[in-house]
């Protein structure tokens, strides 16, 4: 019986050996936990069969069976109760506090692996699926790794522990014991695969629940206004119901399998108390003896229900993993030192064509366009003729199918990557602001910002009503900016990029919220600087009377 033909369904997407492999890599990270979770493990099973020993000694002399001294063999049993007493302080306080620095440094690791990851035009998953992957799967193999490989190997030893000591007591019981694992075994092959299966369902319903509550979380204005309430209630009772339908289906098989695996372990325990029973009365087996018996066999028993209970655990893990695994599977950008040119900077497109789906037509075609540097290029065109393509472009967020699309200064010119991104700034369409103070917001700009450096870029996008409020930059903006206006959120978004301080600026409808007047003065702001390379996509007629050029793109 292979390990795979075990734990790997028919319809998993990586094997056995590959899924294991990766968990390989990441335990190494996790080693100082583990190894602290496993010793702490083998002193407690070492100080519970010392415990079945001391019990034994302790009975055997108040029975008069052995000589010895009773308060001796009591503070015996007092020292190794409260060693396990402080083993299990020691093992919560563990898992408690390098647990969630573990939690916290693999989900930092799998963030970083999702932002450097190339970035194709259209999500292949939803928001709400990739955090629910980053909040529970994580958590999952995490505790896999540093709980329950450790306290797997502590059950083992406690089971070969047990069993030798059986063994030396009565070796016919001890075999008896165990001889019905090899059972539990061939029923754990049909256990897995099937609960393997049903674990991932749950896990693809639960993706589903929080999609949707994140998304109506989102937009619950809009739901408002269309008065769409009931209906997104409605459509989360649906996703309720697949997730509740597979849940079921879950745990009546786990209840139904747990029931079998229970039968079995009781008559196991009935085996050795009537053996043990029937010793006793033929005086072949003290008191004591009998007791250790029942100890020895319930701590024989009890890693054998462990490590049937652990079963569900790593059918758990490999669901997790694989979730987490199709989350590297998008390549990531190229990796390396920062490419910066010297300003002024131009943006050529050399026929270039790009389609986001095979089945669709071109979006761009044969498009070619010098944006000189040290221009302002006014970006025209209907809803989706591919202005904001072409941003993504000069962004190397997407590469073109045929042709290219260059960076260039006074003494050389490069085809755009990643490391070139370090010469731009783009203000996007909408509210980009984020959670927190307008002083946090800032800094994503320039890390290292001063408060002078701040109100000057502020200054110069318009944005001079901060220092008005009674927190100035300790303005606490919640999601999305709110508690500022539309207007007030794109201006300091604007700030932010002119705190970034690049060659070539990308504004894409980024003064849609401004009135005339004041979009005016930001464009005189703007333009002063005759070193960058602007490229703004608009509709607004102002920004093309200040633009040295335009150019309008034609929906194909």
């Amino acid at each position: 019986m292979s390990l795979h033909s075990i734990f790997a369904p028919a319809d998993s997407k990586y094997t056995i050996k590959f899924i294991v492999g990766w968990l390989w890599k990441l335990w190494k990270g996790h080693r100082l936990q583990t190894t602290l979770n496993a010793l702490i493990g083998l002193a407690s099973v070492a100080v519970n069969l010392g415990k079945v020993w001391a019990v034994k000694h302790a009975i055997d002399i108040a029975a008069g069976n052995l000589d010895g001294s009773i308060p001796a063999a009591v503070a015996v049993m007092a020292i190794l109760t409260l060693s396990d007493f402080g083993l299990n302080i020691l093992s919560i306080w563990v898992k408690n506090i390098l647990g969630i620095k573990a939690q916290n440094r693999m989900q930092q690791l799998m963030l970083d692996r999702i932002l450097r990851s190339e970035w194709h035009g259209k999500e292949s998953r939803h928001s709400g699926d990739i955090i629910n992957r980053l909040e529970f799967d994580v958590t999952n193999v995490v505790r896999f790794l540093t709980e329950t490989l450790p306290a797997t190997l502590s059950t083992l030893a406690l089971f070969i522990g047990a069993f030798f000591f059986l063994y030396s007591m009565d070796k016919l019981l001890a075999l008896v014991i165990i001889a019905i694992l090899p059972v539990f075994m061939l029923f754990s092959r049909l256990y897995v695969r099937r609960m393997r299966k049903l674990t991932r369902k749950v896990r693809e319903s639960d993706s589903k629940v929080q999609s949707i509550l994140q998304e109506t979380i989102r937009n619950r204005m809009v739901i408002k206004t269309l008065e769409s309430n009931g209906e997104m209630v409605n459509r989360l009772e649906e996703i309720h119901s697949e997730l509740r339908h597979n849940v079921v289906r879950r745990t009546s098989f786990s209840v139904w399998s747990s029931f079998i695996a229970s039968f079995g372990f009781s008559l196991g325990y009935l085996v050795a108390f009537t053996w043990s029973a029937f010793r006793l009365a033929n005086h072949t087996l003290t008191f004591g003896g009998m007791t250790a018996f029942l100890q020895l066999v319930h701590k024989i028993q009890a890693p054998a229900r462990t490590l049937t209970s652990l079963v569900p655990e790593f059918v758990s893990v490999l669901t997790a993993a694989e979730r987490l695994i199709e989350l590297e599977e998008t390549p990531t950008e190229e990796q390396g030192d920062n490419i910066v040119m010297a300003a002024p900077c131009g943006i050529r497109f050399n026929h270039v064509y790009y389609r986001y789906d095979e089945d669709e037509g071109n979006i761009l075609e044969d498009f070619s366009f010098d944006f000189k540097p040290g221009t302002c290029t006014a970006i025209l065109g209907e809803t989706g003729a591919g202005k904001t393509t072409m941003i993504r472009m000069v962004l190397a967020l997407i590469r073109p199918q045929q042709g290219s699309v260059e960076i260039y200064d006074a003494d050389r010119s490069v085809e755009l990557s990643a490391l070139l991104r370090c010469n731009f700034v783009y203000v996007p369409q909408g509210n980009t602001l984020m959670s927190g103070t307008i002083r946090e917001n800032l800094r994503l700009g320039k890390l290292d910002a001063t408060d002078e450096e701040m109100l000057e870029a502020l200054h110069k996008s318009c944005a001079d009503f901060v220092a008005d409020l009674p927190a100035g930059l300790d303005t606490v903006c919640s999601e999305s900016g709110g508690g500022l206006s539309e207007g007030q959120a794109q201006r300091i978004a604007i700030a932010r990029a002119l705190l970034r301080n690049r060659s070539v600026m990308l504004f894409d409808e980024s003064t849609s919220a401004l009135d005339p007047d004041t979009e005016k003065k930001l464009l005189n702001n703007l333009l002063a600087d005759n070193t960058k390379t602007i490229l703004f996509i608009t509709h607004r007629p102002a920004i093309v009377a200040y633009s040295h050029q335009s150019i309008t793109i034609e929906r194909r």
